[in-house]
């Protein structure tokens, strides 16, 4: 299983980079986390904020690979337990699917994106720098597995 982060913005903090690059090398072969970052549309074109989400929207979805399980983070998506994510992850390896998770840009997801995707997942109630969302997703997921492998990195 191919977990796919694909993430609005680039040019991330040394400390997101490298916080993100240790869980994802973490992961075993069976379900390795790769990062796809997107081109953020440029704050100074004049655009409309919906007129930036709407072109950062067509290129996630050009780089969305076909057949894949697509979820947006979205603030008003579910939230769910890490345990609850360990049983999805599951289910997920049964299937054979490969997951996308979308991160948008400063100003959120189009609603294209949140319409095409499968499931809309919050990781916090709290708005997150959206670096920080791949760090936290990208430990989540590792989190996820090692419950899954009985791993002592995760404690009750």
């Amino acid at each position: 299983m191919k977990l796919l982060i694909l993430a609005v913005g680039n040019k991330m903090p040394s400390w997101i980079t490298e916080g993100f690059n240790e869980y994802a090398k973490r992961m075993p072969r069976e379900a390795t986390i790769t990062l796809v970052e997107i081109k953020p549309e440029t704050r100074n074109s004049g655009k409309t904020a919906a007129q930036i989400m709407e072109a950062e929207a067509l290129r996630i979805k050009a780089a969305l690979p076909a057949g894949v399980l697509c979820i947006a983070l979205d603030e008003h998506g579910a939230t769910p337990t890490t345990k609850q994510l360990t049983q999805q992850m599951q289910d997920w390896m049964r299937q054979g699917r490969d997951v996308a998770f979308v991160i948008g840009g400063a100003d959120g997801l189009h609603e294209s994106v949140k319409q095409q995707a499968q499931q809309l997942l919050a990781l916090s109630a709290f708005t997150l720098p959206h670096g920080m969302v791949r760090v936290l997703l990208a430990e989540q997921l590792y989190r996820a597995h090692s419950l899954m492998h009985n791993h002592p990195y995760h404690r009750e």
